[in-house]
């Protein structure tokens, strides 16, 4: 059985799929055609359904729970993850700014339907003046002076200090404080017209192949390498070490309570669509 299967080319995930892709791990029979795009184009095929599998914001789950069902791996949950406000300029006034009068600021965000962009509104309000751009385009939109504010993701945290920009605040230090839980970043579902048992196969395998990735840390390195642009191996790693942990491998208890709480309090300030299902695997 061949299934569709999208993730993005950042370390994180490449680090998780690479061995069930390139076959270390069973496959028990399912072979995979793999896209490599962005979060927020993944979030547009997840809208349109067009995958079998991929990884999308918890963001865009709300709005694609009709058609997709959560996986207990393969997830980015973490603390001290969260996205970062960056500027060029100097950080309090920016701050003040945002906080006093945000629509008088142009904020560069990886999208509108990334938990980036979640948990901005979450923290500062609606009022904000919002451009979408390619996460990794933000940085140089900073430093060019076509945006005042960047809303940063990914491997970005660990290099924007070295083009001389300036760290406004983390996002997710809201979060954490207000909540004490993990923040849910991005996960992988499963589209709803698969059968059960294959959801529960997807979700072995995709487990199975975070745990050999544990096991065997530099099996992937040549292919993370690939589609990791120009980055560094001490920057891949960092990246990596970040973002897949305890939670890529099972959510357990408390990953499902951080998702859970995070859709609600998404759900009460409006922010996305009230969600009447389960959006976990059943047993």
């Amino acid at each position: 059985m061949k299934l569709t299967l999208g993730f993005s080319p950042c370390p994180n995930d490449t680090f998780i799929f690479d061995a069930l892709i390139h076959h270390k791990i069973d496959t028990e029979g399912l072979e995979f055609e793999v896209f490599y795009d962005d979060v927020e184009t993944l979030n547009q095929k997840a809208f349109r359904g067009e995958l079998d599998i991929t990884k999308l914001s918890y963001h865009a789950f709300a709005y694609v729970v009709d058609k997709y069902v959560l996986l207990d791996a393969g997830s980015a949950l973490g603390f001290g993850v969260g996205p970062l406000l960056i500027c060029k300029g100097d950080p309090e006034e920016l701050r003040s700014k945002l906080v006093l009068h945000p629509s008088s600021l142009s904020i560069g965000i990886p999208g509108k339907y990334t938990t980036a962009n979640l948990l901005l509104g979450l923290t500062f309000g609606k009022e904000a003046n919002k451009i979408e751009m390619v996460f990794s385009e933000i940085e140089d939109a900073v430093i060019d002076g076509k945006i005042d504010i960047g809303l940063i993701i990914h491997e970005n945290r660990f290099t924007y200090h070295e083009k001389g920009l300036n760290r406004i605040c983390d996002l997710g230090d809201f979060w954490e404080r207000e909540t004490n839980c993990a923040i849910p970043l991005g996960g992988i579902v499963a589209n709803r017209r698969l059968p059960l048992e294959v959801q529960h196969k997807i979700n072995r395998l995709v487990r199975k192949s975070v745990e050999f990735a544990f096991a065997n840390p530099k099996s992937g390195l040549e292919f993370i390498r690939a589609h990791a642009q120009e980055m560094s191996e001490e920057v891949m790693y960092k990246h990596i070490e970040l973002y897949v942990n305890k939670y890529s491998i099972d959510l357990g208890k408390e990953g499902r309570k951080a998702i859970n709480l995070f859709l609600n309090v998404a759900m009460d300030e409006g922010i996305i669509p009230t969600i009447n299902e389960g959006i976990f695997l059943t047993p």
